[in-house]
């Protein structure tokens, strides 16, 4: 009986010292990282998705869209294994956002990470230097999380996408007066750099209080300024790289484990299917990319001795064309 009694005590203290939710990072033994779902492993095979039809550009709300492309699309994305779908941010009516969570995960067992562009595509460009700029996307990113956490078909959030290019002024540059004073032009680079990792890692560890449940990305454009949320940012749980290299990642999951090691989802990657060689489309060209892609993703997933261990799958961009940005205001 003793004996038996110390069993249950232990068990207890075991589930007490689990993570909390159904949704977490687990670290092995041998430094490698897997999520886990619901106690089991669960390897991110997803898409970007932003269905915008034909003849339509960003402003289009396809989440009121009487059609339900979702429904589809969702249909078609069981079939060729898909589990997750990667939204950059959530609509405005939160009910139609519910719907399609709800229909997704219903209907097809797709789990959705949510995420939030924090401002990075306002007029005329993000101040993350500004604390009533900062207020602003802190407010919008937890009404986000409180209004949507307790959804099943919820997987993760991703804060950001390629934000860090506009801390070395490639994309939305922004600054302030300390920043401004400053004379040397690299100092001002990690000046920003710290201001916006630093913004993240405080909007990480907000969401954690209200949502223990499901993890936290970073959205990073390739591993520019890795080493800044190296200090600046452990509050993450994982990375979500955005990386265009060709049909290999290169030695992306080795350099991470160097600068940042976190966990990384490929959170966007592929090859779209015209040639602009041959001025015509070719998917048999596109498929043997995404292949040798998803090969390298699969390397690198824990566990397995060919890879860094540290990769916890990917969602490939993107499941609609989104031909209209080549030139957005023509009409075809």
């Amino acid at each position: 009986m003793k004996k038996l009694m110390l069993t249950i005590v232990f068990l207890f203290i075991l589930s007490a010292c689990q993570p909390r939710g159904g949704v977490y990072i687990q670290k092995l033994k041998n430094q490698h990282y897997r999520l886990i779902v619901r106690g089991s492993p669960y390897i991110v095979k997803g898409v970007c998705y932003n269905p915008i039809p034909a003849g339509n550009n960003h402003e289009y709300d396809w989440w009121s869209d009487k059609s339900k492309p979702w429904l589809t699309d969702g249909k078609l994305m069981k079939a060729m294994g898909v589990n997750t779908i990667r939204l950059y941010q959530a609509g405005e009516d939160p009910q139609a956002v519910r719907q399609v969570i709800r229909d997704l995960y219903e209907l097809y067992g797709i789990r959705t990470i949510l995420g939030d562009w924090l401002g990075f595509w306002e007029h005329p460009c993000p101040f993350y230097g500004d604390a009533k700029f900062q207020d602003k996307i802190k407010k919008h990113v937890l009404e986000m999380v409180n209004l949507y956490k307790d959804e099943p078909g919820i997987l993760a959030w991703i804060l950001g996408n390629e934000n860090n290019y506009s801390c070395l002024g490639f994309l939305h540059p922004w600054s302030n007066d300390e920043i401004d004073k400053e004379p040397d032009l690299q100092k001002q680079k990690m000046m920003r750099a710290k201001i916006y990792y630093s913004f993240v890692n405080e909007l990480s560890k907000e969401i954690h209080k209200v949502d223990a449940n499901h993890p936290v990305g970073l959205g990073n454009g390739e591993l520019v300024g890795l080493d800044s949320a190296n200090k600046f940012c452990q509050d993450v749980d994982f990375i979500g790289c955005i990386i265009y290299r060709g049909k290999t990642f290169g030695n992306l999951f080795k350099s991470i484990r160097m600068t940042f090691d976190k966990p990384v989802l490929i959170a966007e990657f592929g090859a779209d299917c015209y040639d602009a060689y041959l001025k015509r489309e070719d998917q048999d060209m596109q498929a043997f990319f995404l292949q040798s892609q998803w090969n390298q993703v699969y390397e690198n997933l824990a566990n397995n001795k060919a890879g860094a261990g540290n990769c916890i799958g990917g969602t490939v961009f993107e499941w609609t064309d989104e031909w209209w940005k080549h030139n957005p205001d023509s009409p075809e």
